[in-house]
């Protein structure tokens, strides 16, 4: 399947804002991708179908995620639950094979301890994408185009700080575990 085939068909399955979020992260992925020597391709389809999973109702991503044995997402905020199932998708309706493509998309939300360097552009580009405003955001865009383990331990260093000050409940073990992993960057 060639990328614009795969754009269209993405862009039927996301309300136009996430459709421009999306575009966005293809955009970052693919100048992080070039930036950091890895390939441009697998960036621009994890990318695309990092959120393809984001709007399906919370039963149905339930549903994939018990298919797949996957419940221990479960145990934490539905907000995480996209992303396992969207590798899922990816995978079933996209054939989406290559490993790495799929867990970027897994990983995107949690990240994770040991990340490869595409899993590292998606979690960043997600984070990172010019719609995004968020405080610390250009901080993180400078950084980024510096050194990639100091942009993701600085984007899990604000995440987790975040959560922690929103009470948000459970912070995912993923998410911890790479906290833990990448502040030996900062």
């Amino acid at each position: 399947m060639n990328l614009e085939t795969l754009k269209s068909q993405v862009k039927q399955q996301l309300p136009s804002k996430r459709y421009d979020h999306t575009l966005g992260v293809v955009a970052t992925s693919e100048q992080l991708a070039k930036r950091y020597n890895t390939s441009v391709e697998s960036a621009q389809i994890a990318a695309l179908l990092h959120d393809i999973a984001k709007y399906l109702p919370n039963d149905l991503l339930k549903e994939k995620l018990e298919s797949a044995k996957e419940t221990d997402y479960l145990n934490y905020s539905p907000l995480v639950w996209h992303a396992p199932v969207g590798a899922i998708v990816a995978k079933e309706t996209y054939q989406i094979k290559d490993s790495d493509i799929l867990n970027a998309i897994k990983y995107h939300t949690t990240g994770k301890a040991a990340m490869t360097t595409l899993e590292k552009i998606v979690f960043l580009a997600d984070y990172i994408e010019p719609n995004r405003t968020q405080p610390g955001v250009e901080e993180i865009r400078e950084l980024a185009t510096k050194d990639l383990d100091v942009a993701v331990a600085q984007t899990l260093a604000n995440t987790v700080a975040y959560l922690s000050s929103k009470g948000k409940g459970d912070i995912h073990p993923d998410t911890l575990a790479a906290y833990e992993y990448y502040r030996q960057y900062l």
